[in-house]
Order: C-alpha cells, then sequence, then structure tokens
C-alpha cells in the first residue's frame, strides 16, 4: 500500500489547481476514480499507482522519466501507453485525431492485460462524467472539447469498445462502459462490432 499511496500524494501534487473540463471538480478526482475502477478489475499494484498516475505525464511538468524513477520501470511503462503525444505547438483541435490514432494503435498493439485495464478505467470514468453532463445538456456537451463532432467521438469510442470487449466482455466495468456509450452515442456504435 505504501507505493500506491506515494502514487495518490504524487499525482495529488501534479494536479493541483486543476478542474476537470465538466462540472469543475478538482482534477484529482479522475485518477482516483480510475484507480478505485482499476482496483476491481485486479489488484496488480502496478496498475494502480499508475492508474493514479495516468495523466500526469500528459497533463502536468511530470516527466516518464520521473515516473520510472520513483513509481518503476512498468509503472512508467504502463504511464506512458495512456500519454498521448499533444503536439504543444499546434491546436488541439488540429492533433485531435491523429493523437487518438496513434493511441489506439498504442492500445491495439499491447498485450499487457494492465494496459488494457488502465484504458477501460479510464474511459469507463470519462464517460460516466459525459453522461452527467449528457443528461442536463444533451449534444450541447460536445461544444466543450477540442473534438465537437460527436461523430468522431463516437468514432473513438467504438475503436476502444471493439479493442476491449474481448478481453472484458463479461466484467461489469465493460458493461457499463458499453451501455454509457450506447446513451451517448446510440446503440449501433455497439452493434455495429
Amino acid at each position: 500500500m505504501e507505493k500506491i499511496n506515494d502514487a495518490i500524494k504524487f499525482a495529488t501534487d501534479a494536479h493541483s489547481g486543476q478542474f476537470r473540463k465538466l462540472g469543475g471538480l478538482p482534477y484529482i478526482l479522475h485518477p482516483l476514480e480510475v484507480m478505485a475502477i482499476a482496483g476491481t478489475l485486479t489488484k496488480d499494484e502496478d496498475v494502480m499507482c499508475a492508474a493514479a498516475l495516468h495523466d500526469t505525464v500528459e497533463d502536468t511538468n511530470v516527466t516518464n522519466d520521473e515516473i520510472k524513477e520513483r513509481f518503476g520501470q512498468r509503472v512508467a511503462m504502463l504511464v506512458s501507453y495512456e500519454t498521448e503525444n499533444k503536439r504543444r505547438e499546434l491546436p488541439a483541435e488540429q492533433t485531435w485525431k491523429i493523437r487518438k490514432v496513434e493511441s489506439i494503435k498504442h492500445l491495439e498493439e499491447s498485450n499487457d492485460i494492465g494496459v488494457k485495464i488502465l484504458w477501460l478505467a479510464d474511459k469507463l470514468s470519462n464517460v460516466r462524467s459525459f453522461y452527467r453532463s449528457y443528461i442536463t445538456t444533451g449534444d450541447a456537451i460536445w461544444s466543450n472539447f477540442n473534438q465537437k463532432d460527436k461523430k468522431e467521438q463516437a468514432w473513438y469510442y467504438r475503436e476502444i469498445y471493439r479493442i476491449l470487449k474481448p478481453s472484458f466482455h463479461n466484467t461489469l466495468e465493460f458493461l457499463e462502459f458499453e451501455g454509457l456509450i450506447k446513451a451517448l452515442f446510440g446503440k449501433e456504435v455497439c452493434d455495429e462490432i
């Protein structure tokens, strides 16, 4: 538990002052939720640490080398699978599709179940948040994101669904993920697969 507690503290410090796009909640609540979801799928300490740390490299000044030095090679590798190349020199709207295609390719190429657990936990946390907002704002929710086209968002989540389904189709976490993306994008998003 010491390593997990250290990861929680490290992530809390790294995300200090950050807030989620939807709902304005402190950002750290998302990594903690991702860690809680991952903990229902595995007891692997490295996966749970990576869940807490999964956005630190992408969204703060933390480097992957810092993660490796403090938490080890496997945690750093797991975090790297959750880290997009943001291409900060370009507007995020222009790079959205490139980043998502790269991320999906990395997920598809990984044989590490820990990587897949992280992805499911992260995306389930995200769609929970999306759905809470969707209930009150409908499709206006997409105006909050770099990719405002609902069809592109549906494409992204359909690809994640397709890749994760073989590993998790009979888990409660995946069934919840499936139900939420059907509610957000229409049942055909999942029925096509």
